[in-house]
């Protein structure tokens, strides 16, 4: 008997076979409800085949089918599978997550309609001022003799449903259903075209955009390194007038939601055409809306974060990866996948092009446009009038700080502020101080779950544990010595804020941190206020912004490179008209400027940083000890990380121990792979569990494939794989 392979959202790298019903006609990429165990679950078919392995007495039967066809594209299909078996992570949960919430829970997949209210017949030929003794009637009456309106429309209107209920019932207005929802099921490609502000693209912005026209028919990845201020996304916004004039879709990746206020209003106004936003910050509805709509081609634009990669398009033409370097981009719990890489795969898979932005590339990029397999394309100079910062170290010893805060930087921004204009401060650290500490014995508030300080915020009277997210009141005195004299150590940009209302009392203070702006709107909100503050220097609005940067340093060879990023969005802070990032007005000593403060500001990390040249930084650090293919880096290896966790410190060094042993005594494997582990990990504590990990390297990245494919199978045959929680990373940026 015909049976289906259907893979369901389980930690098992298998797939559960089923009998089909009679008259049934499940598809591939199709869901379906399965019994499973004493409950019903729902599963994705992966296969249809004559017969099982198992007998027909040990099987069971389809309950529902659920989607008459598949739910993905018949290239997304291709690259999730490919993306199975290259990260070695179980079918089920991999096409699951390529899902909406409401598809995984087994909502249809179908555009519910929009309704909309509308005067009858009857009510046309109504005359208003028959219904003056009911002001509200009278309104919603008014409202819809120019046009239906949709429901969700009445609050822009001051309009109420009780109202419209009244009409009903006179029979002067009804409801009825506007077509597939979102546009009313209208066509934007009839009616596409340019609006908004155009900039004239400099002689750089020109060649860029030519090139990537030239090619926009075919895969071609181009790889646009473009310093702050040079008009990348005048670029990106030009070459989709040509996509979209074709009928096309575009998918617009960014890293985070923070950057996706300003970009959205960018295309948005730019383009006559639905732009729709993917990311987490929305509801279960509006992330299905929004999906569905890019399925069925009614969305010309979806911006997103990571996961709008697996949307569905009808007719995808174009992919850009805005700030391609960045590491959100990686997937950091359960399938751990870098959606800059699957990007580039699926744009291949799409026949499309695809275009990679940023101002400080990743190595791995800049590697790949060394060997070819990138196009190159630089902007080297700033767009429009945009003009390069005034910059200036501060060397801090000897000197009195303030919070952290040197008497010639105070004296900068009284400067600044008293002109009318607008500062801007960034430091690494949220809440009120990273540590509470007894002044008496020494005692430090640490988490037990993951032996970190416990960070202060003042404003909730809580400590927060930001590796664990666990959370204690602030205590009132020590609980080692009963000492109350319990000192904040350490400065955040929420005792920042305090410090700055105490010395500026007259100049409003925006914070912008994870804490302010977790809920929706909220980072819409200061954004506004601080576009508010950017008026006439007369203007008596100012403001203060300080976001999250972090300066790290170590051997690693990525953090020389997140260094100089640093340093680049410090840089970012520039006059240009047409900034994403919230302008400033000028200050005295020109377009913008700077100060920075160091400790020993002469050593070479300062200069390198400065200039923020990656490929500077590459070098240099690595020039003496660098052997062509012989560096261990991952521009030259292949890298997969086993992680392994448990609560008393000595079952996951023992598995990974096992593991490697395993890994030893297989037939692939050969000389050229090196092993580091089992060893703890950065750090070694985390939720209350200890971490270990296991490094596997080799310079051919198809012969670690095999050597892990085949291992795989025996790892759940050892005894202490079921004592530990372990997880794999195939091409790990955090080692």
């Amino acid at each position: 008997m015909p049976v289906v392979h259907v893979a369901l959202p389980v930690p098992l790298a298998r797939t559960f076979d089923y009998l089909i019903p009679a008259d049934a006609h499940p598809v591939v990429g199709g869901r379906v409800r399965v019994p499973f165990g004493q409950r019903s679950a729902i599963g994705i078919v992966t296969g249809i085949s004559a017969n099982s392995a198992l007998s027909a007495d040990k099987l069971k039967t389809i309950n529902a089918i659920l989607d008459e066809q598949s739910l993905f594209t018949a290239s997304l299909w291709r690259i999730l599978n490919w993306a199975i078996g290259y990260y070695h992570y179980p079918a089920g949960e991999v096409l699951f997550h390529a899902l909406p919430v409401l598809l995984r829970q087994g909502k249809a997949a179908e555009m519910a309609p929009l309704w909309q209210w509308f005067a009858t017949e009857q009510g046309r030929a109504t005359a208003l001022e028959s219904l003056k003794r009911a002001p509200k009637q009278q309104q919603a009456l008014a409202a819809l003799l120019p046009g239906p309106l949709f429901r969700h429309e009445l609050a822009e209107h001051m309009l109420t449903e009780g109202a419209l209920q009244a009409l009903r019932v006179k029979g002067l207005s009804d409801l009825r259903p506007a077509g597939n929802g979102g546009n009313g099921g209208v066509d934007w490609r009839h009616d596409f075209c340019v609006e908004g502000e155009r900039h004239r693209l400099n002689t750089e912005q020109a060649t860029a955009v030519g090139a990537i026209r030239g090619d926009d028919e075919r895969f071609v990845p181009w790889l646009l390194a473009g310093v702050t201020g040079s008009g990348k996304t005048e670029v990106y916004l030009t070459v989709l007038e040509n996509i979209l004039s074709k009928g096309k879709q575009a998918l617009i990746l960014v890293p985070e939601i923070g950057l996706t206020p300003q970009t959205i209003s960018r295309f948005r106004e730019r383009f006559r055409a639905p732009v729709e936003v993917l990311h987490s910050a929305l509801n279960d509805s509006e992330r299905l809306g929004v999906w569905l709509k890019a399925r069925s081609g009614e969305a010309a634009i979806v911006i997103g974060t990571r996961s709008a990669l697996f949307t569905p398009f009808a007719r995808l033409g174009i992919i850009v990866i805005d700030e391609e370097h960045d590491s959100s981009y990686k997937q950091h719990e359960g399938w751990r996948y870098h959606a800059r890489d699957l990007a580039v795969f699926r744009a291949r898979e799409e026949n499309i092009p695809i275009v990679l932005g940023s101002a400080t590339p990743a190595l791995e990029s800049l590697y790949n446009a060394q060997q070819k397999k990138y196009r190159y394309l630089t902007l080297g100079r700033r767009a429009g009038n945009a003009h390069p910062a005034h910059e200036q170290l501060q060397d801090l010893k000897g000197l009195a700080l303030t919070n952290g805060m040197s008497q010639p930087l105070l004296q900068k921004m009284r400067a600044h502020l008293a002109a009318g204009n607008q500062v801007m401060l960034f430091l690494n650290r949220r809440g009120f101080a990273p540590a509470l500490l007894c002044h008496e014995c020494g005692w430090i508030a640490e988490c037990q779950r993951c032996e970190h300080f416990y960070t202060i915020h003042q404003q909730q009277r809580l400590m927060r544990c930001h590796h664990c997210d666990s959370q204690r009141p602030i205590p009132n005195q020590c609980p080692q010595c009963g000492s109350t004299q319990l000192i904040p150590v350490g400065l955040g940009t929420e005792q920042l804020e305090e410090t700055l209302g105490a010395l500026f009392p007259s100049t409003p203070i925006t914070r912008i941190d994870r804490d302010t702006t977790a809920r929706k709107g909220a980072l819409e909100f200061h954004l506004a206020q601080v576009h508010q503050g950017g008026g006439p220097a007369s203007s008596s609005a100012r403001k203060c912004w300080r976001k999250a940067i972090i300066f790290a340093m170590s051997p690693w060879y990525r953090c020389w490179t997140w260094t100089a990023r640093c340093f680049r969005r410090i840089s970012a802070l520039r006059s240009a008209s047409h900034s994403c990032i919230p302008r400033l007005r000028a200050g005295p000593d020109g377009p913008a400027s700077k100060a920075r403060s160091f400790y020993k500001p002469t050593t070479r990390t300062i200069p390198c940083c400065k200039s923020c040249c990656i490929k500077a930084i590459w070098i240099s650090r690595n020039k003496p000890s660098l052997n062509g293919r012989q560096s261990r880096f991952p521009l030259f290896t292949s890298h997969i990380l086993i992680r392994a966790e448990d609560h008393d410190n000595r079952q996951a060094a023992l598995f990974l121990e096992r593991l490697r042993q395993l890994l030893d005594t297989s037939p692939l494997r050969d000389d050229a792979l090196w092993l580091m582990g089992p060893i703890p990990a950065l750090q070694p504590k985390r939720g209350g569990r200890f971490r270990w990990q296991l490094l596997l390297q080799h310079p051919s990245r198809g012969q670690l494939q095999r050597l892990m494919a085949a291992s795989l199978p025996l790892v759940n045959t050892l005894t202490q794989a079921r004592k530990v929680k372990w997880s794999l990373d195939v091409d790990p940026i955090d080692i």
